[in-house]
């Protein structure tokens, strides 16, 4: 019991707290921390875009071949059978 009330150990603990609180303190004179801006990018395509994608000349006598077939797909609710499209350019 008579190490608990020695008086001497509590005021060196609150001691030791002031000191590591004065020392984490910033002082007021100090610039605040900078901020870079943030750099931007500028995009520019090297076409101009008219909406047509992929960017493909065929030709002036260039002819459409589709073919369209039926193929199964596998899906959580079962197979099921869709249309499937395929087209290329042919010359005319």
């Amino acid at each position: 019991m008579g190490l608990f009330s020695q008086a001497g150990g509590g005021a060196y603990a609150q001691t030791a707290g002031t000191a590591v609180r004065a020392a984490q303190a910033t002082t007021p004179d100090a610039p605040p921390p900078r901020k870079r801006p943030q750099t931007r990018l500028r995009v520019t395509p090297y076409y101009t875009p008219d909406g047509v994608y992929p960017r493909y000349n065929p030709g002036p006598d260039a002819v459409r071949e589709c073919n369209a077939t039926y193929v199964q797909e596998y899906r959580p609710s079962g197979t099921v059978i869709v249309p499937h499209m395929s087209c290329y350019w042919r010359r005319g």
